[in-house]
């Protein structure tokens, strides 16, 4: 796979990765929750902090099949992580602004 291709990929699943959170009611989009109640906001949370990480070694195996690891510092994990954040907006949108009949 070319370098572009493998950074348009990262980048689909990071957007599918950021709002899965927020379009399902299972735990990773796999686990029923253990109550009939529904997930809270701190378990969406922390899936998408999850998610977060298992998109970055995505990346990172795609960067070690074109070659060497480049070292990053906290600003990059930074950069990332707002990204994601970003990336996850209109799944917190349609879960939590809009009015759902």
């Amino acid at each position: 796979m070319s370098q572009s291709a493998s950074v348009w990929v990262v980048l689909l699943v990071a957007l599918l990765a950021a709002n899965l959170p927020f379009f399902t009611e299972r735990i990773l989009g796999l686990i029923p929750p253990p109550s009939t109640t529904k997930k809270s906001l701190a378990i969406r949370f922390g899936e998408l902090v999850l998610l977060y990480f298992v998109v970055g070694g995505i990346g990172l195996l795609f960067e070690s099949r074109v070659g060497q690891i480049a070292p990053q510092g906290w600003e990059f994990y930074a950069v990332t992580a707002a990204l994601f954040v970003v990336l996850a907006f209109p799944g917190f949108t349609w879960r939590y602004l809009l009015k759902h009949r």
